[in-house]
């Protein structure tokens, strides 16, 4: 069976790289997918997969089988923010961009769709199809837990994958602590404006925000236990339009990632008593905002070997497995790996040209489409072994 459902995808392979630069071509953001839902509804029409979708939030549940035991594959579909570079014929132009591999994940799920429906009758159990939006944002995964996708059935288990451009093609990764939380904020400094000829009339917020940002470094330096995984990064810092100005407001945004739970609460804690203090030293008011709180991805051990055994099972020319993924980016499967027993695989698809690898994200990206059949194999063999067993 195994050796079939290899055989199965790689014949799909054509059909797979069409979906995949259909999808490429209409890049969409966070929770507002249209296109894209509209494009994977149809796919699913024309194979007869029964599915529910939640246009407001832009969640596509679908589900094949029948049973009492209930297994939940995901996919993210959303897209970037980002102008594509890449100069691909099939390159989007919308000025939002497939750049992290998401056009990829759909189609391998739809590629494991159209198996598994070809395999209903032998299915002990239900597979439900997430396809999720908002990853990037950290927003997808509540909504479609909210929207019900663990119950009704209740998922036993899960599964979910990522591609990584920077890995060669073939190689299979996973881990237990695969990827870090992350806590997203914004900060808010308002002072008085005025002009850059009298600031003793004025109260600077950009002078707040400095030292704001200097005192949240010094978190990770003087607070962290040396031996702790931790990265605070302010990646934003915006305020005013004119060089003899002062502005009335200065904005920092940045992220924190972590391992550490009792760090992670430490630290957030502190940001909130370290802002409002500087803030106010320097004659500023603050707000502090919560953009993103997403715990880490700790992935079930005894789910890893399993999957790893279905990996294996396929009997891939090429493929190589390697344990011990452990990294500080982060994703919102961690939401749905919090509730249920889970595991997070990474998929590597770089392109033979090592020279033209670039990191997720970069508006140069490319994918090497060859990964396609071995995931959708793999997503396929996984619940169908995980159903039988």
């Amino acid at each position: 069976m195994a050796h079939k459902i290899l055989e199965e995808a790689q014949e799909m392979n054509d059909l797979l790289i069409k979906w995949r630069r259909d999808l490429h071509q209409i890049p969409e953001t966070d929770l507002e997918l249209p296109k894209t839902v509209e494009y994977i509804s149809k796919r699913l029409d024309e194979m007869n997969v029964e599915y529910k979708v939640f246009p407001e939030v832009s969640v596509i549940i679908a589900q094949i089988g029948k049973g009492d035991k209930c297994f939940l594959l995901r996919s993210d579909m959303d897209a970037l923010p980002v102008e594509e570079e890449t100069g691909l014929e099939f390159a989007s132009k919308n000025g939002c961009m497939h750049g992290c591999g998401h056009d990829l994940h759909a189609t391998i799920l739809l590629g494991a769709a159209k198996i598994l429906k070809a395999h209903e009758e032998e299915l002990p159990g239900v597979v439900k199809l997430l396809f999720q939006p908002g990853e990037e944002t950290f927003r997808g995964a509540k909504a479609a837990v909210e929207a019900g996708v663990l119950e009704n059935p209740h998922v036993d288990a899960a599964f979910a994958a990522h591609v990584f451009a920077a890995i060669p093609c073939g190689t299979i990764g996973y881990g237990v602590e695969a990827m870090a939380s992350v806590y997203g904020f914004k900060i808010t400094l308002t002072g008085r404006g005025g002009h850059g000829s009298a600031p003793e009339g004025c109260i600077d917020p950009i002078n707040a925000g400095v030292e704001v940002y200097h005192a949240l470094q010094a978190l990770i330096a003087r607070e962290c236990p040396p031996s702790a995984e931790a990265a605070l990064t302010i990646g934003q810092f915006t305020a005013g339009n004119a060089a003899n100005v002062i502005p009335e407001r200065c904005v920092l945004q940045g992220t924190l990632r972590t391992f550490n739970e009792e760090v992670r609460t430490m630290l957030i804690r502190r940001i909130n008593e370290i802002v409002p203090a500087v803030a106010a030293a320097y004659r500023t008011t603050c707000e502090i905002e919560e953009l993103s709180n997403v715990p880490s991805v700790t992935c079930n051990e005894e789910l890893n070997a399993e999957y790893i055994k279905s990996v294996e099972s396929l009997e891939n020319p090429g493929t190589t497995i390697n344990g011990g993924f452990h990294v500080m980016g982060s994703e919102d499967f961690a939401v749905i790996s919090a509730k249920i027993p889970a595991s997070y695989f990474v998929v590597g698809a770089g392109v033979e040209d090592q020279s033209k690898w670039k990191g997720q994200h970069n508006p140069k990206i490319l994918f090497n489409e060859k990964a396609l059949p071995l995931g959708v194999a793999m997503y396929a063999k996984i619940a169908m072994d995980w159903l039988a067993k």
